[in-house]
């Protein structure tokens, strides 16, 4: 896995969002996901939006990933 693959779902599986991804080993990672679509809604909530868009892959490919989800009037 990569962090360029991660990207591309997370921005595919949310529409209008922004992420960057890193992560150099294959498995832990670290993203930062700016999405409108968070307004209102706890980081749990948040979380969740961004690991539905990456399905089995967590747990399996993905060992680990460190989230911050942001929406874009927080981004500062």
């Amino acid at each position: 896995m990569d962090a360029e693959t991660i990207r591309k779902l997370i921005e595919s599986g949310l529409p209008g969002a922004r992420a960057d991804v890193q992560g150099d080993d294959g498995v832990h990672f670290e993203a930062t996901v700016v999405c409108e679509a968070f307004a209102g809604k706890l980081p749990l909530a948040r979380h969740r939006m961004v690991y539905a868009t990456l399905g089995d892959l967590m747990g399996g490919a993905i060992h680990a990933l460190a989230l911050k989800t942001v929406t874009p009037a927080e981004v500062g």
